[in-house]
């Protein structure tokens, strides 16, 4: 407990006035938020070597930069990550993250000086972001999507990657297969879980994964609109499919057992080629049939194999902060502030996917001199001292 007090009974009833004896103490706890700004100076020895002449100045672990002058004054590394996670995950602007910084601890800053201050994190998040890259490249498993983002007002698209243990984002210009290889690389050998866009069986070495979810959906909205004899295929399928969904979960609780979670899958996939086979009249039902037939092959991978799964709902999720970014602001001005908005990301949704405190890690990285690895992946170096 920081504070603690007493909230003493009255004296007297306020209905009859008597007298009243205290029976028990209960405990009750609130939490709350300090409205406090912390100003710091830092006396900056500045001298020149006598043997070579060069400038050297001091500089204290507390300090995040080396500026001086017309830049002496600087931002906090709880205040800048503070801010980066209003602006890159919350999708908050600038203007309306210095707001919460003004109003909530009285710290006035600009919307220029907190771009240019997040940019300073992105380029210090460098080493940490190609590492990232890497470790995703070597994941035995990868949920890949990708949605529209716009950059000084043109289209672009914002890719993410998803292995267990680290997110990665990319803005890139394209949506081909050029793009998804800079992410997982050309070569990937591992397993990637999708949602069935074209581009990604192009990764010939990979297996693959077609997110069941999509087709539920889609089977969901096409009985909708059709009349009922011919919603019954779709309607089929969508049972079908969600059955092979719940088998997993149903092992996990011990409900069945592998070899009676596996018999049931071999009777899914029997049945799904059985309904394949039959002849449709109505044209929608041909086209789903065409292409459950081009994703049949990758549908139930996850159930042969542990550590998949039947969705791409961790890519999806990945997405949902940025898409409520570019709802508001619709992406970025520039390609550095791109760059920015990739590396930031890709850092605070990994330290929140491992459990992590972003905001001690941030404050370890702006505080260092020089950029290193934050401790994300497995070999990561600790911050230099000092």
């Amino acid at each position: 407990m920081d504070e603690q007090y007493r909230a003493a009974a009255p004296e007297r009833c306020d209905r009859c006035g008597g007298a009243v004896r205290v029976e028990r103490t209960q405990p009750q706890y609130q939490e709350e938020i300090v409205r406090r700004k912390i100003v710091r100076r830092f006396d900056v020895e500045v001298g020149h070597c006598t043997c070579c002449g060069k400038r050297v100045q001091g500089r204290h672990p507390l300090q995040t930069s080396d500026a001086l002058g017309a830049a002496e004054v600087h931002y906090g590394p709880e205040a800048l990550t503070l801010a980066a996670h209003l602006n890159k995950q919350m999708g908050l602007s600038y203007e309306k993250a210095a707001a919460v910084l003004r109003v909530g601890y009285g710290l006035e800053a600009s919307r220029g000086g907190l771009c240019r201050a997040v940019a300073r994190l992105g380029r210090k998040l460098q080493p940490t972001y190609e590492r990232l890259e890497i470790e995703v490249r070597q994941s035995p498993v990868v949920w890949l999507d990708e949605t529209s983002w716009r950059v000084a007002a043109v289209l672009q698209w914002l890719w993410v990657a998803v292995s267990p243990q680290v997110t990665v984002y990319a803005i890139q210009p394209g949506r081909g297969f050029q793009q998804a290889a800079r992410l997982v690389g050309a070569a990937y050998s591992g397993t990637l879980e999708h949602d069935g866009y074209s581009i990604y069986y192009r990764f010939e070495k990979a297996g693959h994964q077609s997110c069941l979810s999509h087709l539920i959906r889609r089977c969901r909205d096409l009985a909708e609109v059709l009349l009922p004899g011919a919603a019954r295929f779709p309607l089929a399928v969508k049972a079908l499919l969600q059955k092979a969904l719940a088998l997993p979960a149903q092992l996990e609780q011990q409900q069945i057992s592998l070899h009676g979670m596996r018999t049931a899958g071999g009777r899914i996939v029997a049945e799904l080629d059985r309904l394949l086979d039959h002849p449709y009249r109505h044209p929608a039902n041909r086209r789903l049939v065409r292409h459950l037939n081009h994703e049949f092959p990758y549908l139930f991978t996850f159930l042969y194999h542990p550590g998949l799964e039947g969705t791409n709902n961790r890519a999806e999720r990945a997405l949902r902060p940025p898409i409520v970014t570019r709802r508001g602001r619709g992406g970025n001005r520039t390609d550095a502030g791109a760059r920015t908005q990739e590396r930031v990301l890709s850092f605070l949704t990994t330290s929140r996917q491992q459990g992590k405190d972003s905001f001690r890690l941030s404050v370890d990285l702006l505080r260092s001199r020089e950029p290193f690895v934050l401790p994300l992946v497995p070999d990561a170096q600790p911050p230099p001292s000092g």
